[in-house]
């Protein structure tokens, strides 16, 4: 009898910390497009043109930002560990450039290598100005209204007086 209530409170105590456990497990999500590698290399400078790389591909992510003879195609793959940042693990950039006329001129593929990873300077983002306490934001508008030289002087009004 004294066995199986220890095996009982065993099992009972796996099952209780189940759901803590699963809290640790890794997380992998996907974002942007599906990337199909067959399709992507089958897309052939000089012979396709927008619209059979839009039939082919399907709309791409985004086109170029200061000229839209380039479109991209973005593909990230990320994993993290419960609540950490997540990081990347795998990424696509597909860049596809039109002449003129809409005929491909170049298909360019890129990967995490170009990935840049920002690191923050502590809490703080460097900023250009005056740096103000919390009183001085709070109360620093305090007199201001109607000082000489603000928007609160006195002009001529309206007849000249």
């Amino acid at each position: 009898m004294r066995h199986k209530v220890a095996r009982f409170a065993m099992v009972t105590g796996a099952l209780a910390l189940l759901p803590l456990a699963s809290g640790c497990a890794r997380v992998r999500t996907h974002q942007g497009y599906l990337v199909d590698n067959l399709l992507v290399d089958s897309i052939q400078p000089g012979v396709d043109n927008r619209e059979s790389v839009e039939r082919t591909l399907g709309r791409p992510s985004f086109d170029g930002q200061f000229d839209e003879s380039e479109w991209f195609y973005v593909a990230r793959d990320t994993r993290q560990m419960a609540y950490s940042k997540p990081k990347p693990t795998n990424q696509t950039v597909l860049r596809i450039r039109f002449d003129a006329a809409g005929n491909v001129t170049a298909v360019d593929k890129t990967g995490l290598e170009l990935a840049s990873k920002i690191s923050p300077d502590g809490d703080k983002t460097p900023t250009l100005g005056r740096h103000r306490g919390l009183f001085q934001e709070i109360f620093g508008n305090i007199g201001a209204v109607g000082a000489a030289g603000g928007a609160g002087e006195a002009g001529p009004g309206p007849n000249g007086s």
